[in-house]
């Protein structure tokens, strides 16, 4: 099949997630697409953030940050939280706000799963800055858990794609991760 030149600005899905920290002492949400694990033992996870955003004020300033995983359900508060900044917006209030063992991470309760993570490493790029942090703590819903897993569908995650800036829900079960290929190892 004969392949089309699309340009840069194509991204492959990517997890919606709210990161939540604190600047000058106060809760904030900021909608990230751009988020993934990053390293397995100890636990990582990375955000990429724009440089201009508030967020990256209250990282810096905490040294802590927290990654939520929003259902459908709650897609207008997530976008809300994405296209307003919490310059010049409180966004405190959206959310009931919960905080685990770094105290300075503040979590959002309505979200299925809430990580909070110490920052380990902010990463500069032209226009972003990429933040590693590990995970200090991880939070679920109950409902969520089935033998002691993360249950997605119940979770019901966020996805978006670029450039066509469009959210998506989780799709059907497609196979078992290092196990479908085994067929086809000689």
């Amino acid at each position: 099949m004969d392949k089309i030149l699309l340009g840069q600005n194509f991204f492959i899905p990517m997890p919606v997630v709210i990161v939540g920290t604190q600047v000058r002492g106060k809760a904030n949400f900021m909608t990230v697409g751009w988020c993934a694990r990053a390293n397995a033992n100890p636990p990582m996870i990375a955000c990429g953030i724009g440089n201009h955003h508030y967020t990256s004020e209250g990282i810096t300033e905490s040294q802590t940050f927290s990654v939520n995983i929003p259902s459908s359900a709650l897609l207008e508060k997530t976008d809300y939280c994405g296209l307003v900044s919490g310059r010049k917006t409180d966004k405190s209030g959206i959310f009931d706000v919960f905080y685990g063992s770094l105290e300075t991470a503040p979590m959002i309760r309505e979200c299925p799963v809430s990580l909070e993570c110490r920052l380990l490493q902010a990463v500069p790029l032209p226009t972003n800055t990429l933040y590693i942090g590990e995970i200090a703590g991880a939070y679920a819903d109950g409902r969520v858990i089935r033998d002691n897993k993360p249950d997605f569908r119940e979770i019901d995650p966020l996805f978006l794609t670029m450039p066509d800036n469009r959210y998506w829900t989780l799709g059907k079960y497609a196979g078992d991760a290092w196990s479908a290929g085994k067929k086809l190892m000689k």
